[in-house]
């Protein structure tokens, strides 16, 4: 009767060991699914990735196989993808080396308000003393009123071409201002300073504002002190239209005056050699460039280099371009054939 208690309960305990072992095996079947599902994955990826490195690795081995083993510079220019940039580099050259024949200004217009293509703008040098004289020309070879606006419809512009005074709206300023606006007939260079020790300078103002105004095929220089034969120079003209790069004149040579304080003295001197002579170049009494020459002094006034004299200043900036010497005597105002276009006044 004593052991009865015993047996029950050991009974009791089996049952209740079976049902926590029960318990403590689902979470690890749970956790074992888990770990094979996991395993599956990453097997799976593992594959895939080692088939992703054998194709990408047979197209590099193809591509190396078919490429040179010395690389040549184009080779590299196509790996870098610089070929097409090259491309547009030589056309970009080539659009420039255009632009430059033409005289630096490609599909740009001249100030011309007409838009007439004229045939010659012709600038006479004048100074704020020299109002007798230009009252001589206009009453010789210069028309005057309806005549010029005449010559005008020929496509011939004249004018006097002259500076601003130093000191800015004196009574210098306001005479020029006046008489121009009675004859209508000057070109006056707002940012040049009238002075005899400025004419170098005054040719690169006449040019570039004679290019801005006016659309012509020539631009002439005159000095004030020649009178001109105009209907010889319109034919000279006539005969050079649709020449490009003419610099027509009576050219000349000499030597370099070294010598300070005397007549025509050259302060740089001694950039033009040891022979000390200059360049060719055409007198200053008359010089004509064709458009794209004119052009060119507009488009790099700021740059070019200027001498003691204005004809040999326009001789070394015709060195540097594709310029025709045109050696033209008739254009020789001091001398004494019968045949020519201008005279010393």
């Amino acid at each position: 009767m004593e052991s009865l208690p015993t047996t029950i309960s050991s009974k009791s305990d089996r049952r209740s060991r079976s049902s926590k072992s029960q318990n403590t095996s689902k979470p690890s079947l749970i956790m074992a699914f888990f770990s094979c599902v996991a395993w599956l994955y990453v097997a799976g990826r593992l594959w895939q990735d080692a088939e992703y490195r054998a194709v990408l690795n047979t197209v590099l081995k193809k591509n190396y196989d078919q490429r040179p083993k010395v690389l040549t510079v184009d080779d590299k220019l196509v790996i870098l993808g610089c070929k097409d940039l090259e491309r547009r580099i030589v056309e970009t050259e080539m659009e420039l080396a255009q632009a430059k024949s033409q005289g630096y200004l490609k599909n740009q217009k001249s100030g011309s308000s007409s838009g007439k293509k004229m045939l010659a703008v012709i600038g006479v040098y004048t100074g704020f003393g020299s109002h007798l004289k230009r009252n001589k020309f206009r009453g010789s070879w210069m028309p005057r009123d309806d005549a010029l606006k005449k010559l005008e419809e020929r496509g011939v512009i004249i004018r006097f071409v002259v500076g601003r005074s130093a000191n800015r709206g004196d009574s210098l300023d306001r005479k020029i201002d006046e008489e121009n606006r009675t004859t209508k007939d000057f070109l006056i260079l707002e940012n040049h300073e009238e002075a005899q020790e400025e004419l170098p300078k005054k040719v690169k103002f006449f040019y570039s504002a004679a290019v801005q105004n006016w659309d012509a095929k020539f631009y002439v220089k005159v000095d004030d002190g020649v009178d001109l034969d105009l209907e010889a120079l319109i034919g000279l003209l006539e005969s050079r239209r649709g020449q490009d790069g003419a610099y027509v004149g009576c050219m000349k040579s000499g030597d370099v005056i070294t010598e300070q304080g005397s007549q025509w003295y050259e302060p740089e001197w001694w950039k033009f050699g040891d022979e000390k002579s200059y360049f060719r170049h055409a007198t200053g009494s008359l010089v004509i460039l064709s458009k794209n020459l004119a052009q060119y002094i507009n488009i790099n006034s700021g740059l070019l280099k200027t001498y003691a004299f204005d004809d040999t200043t326009v001789g070394s900036w015709m060195i540097g371009v594709q310029a025709t010497y045109i050696d033209d005597n008739r254009l020789c105002c001091s001398s004494t054939r019968q045949e020519k276009v201008c005279s010393i006044a």
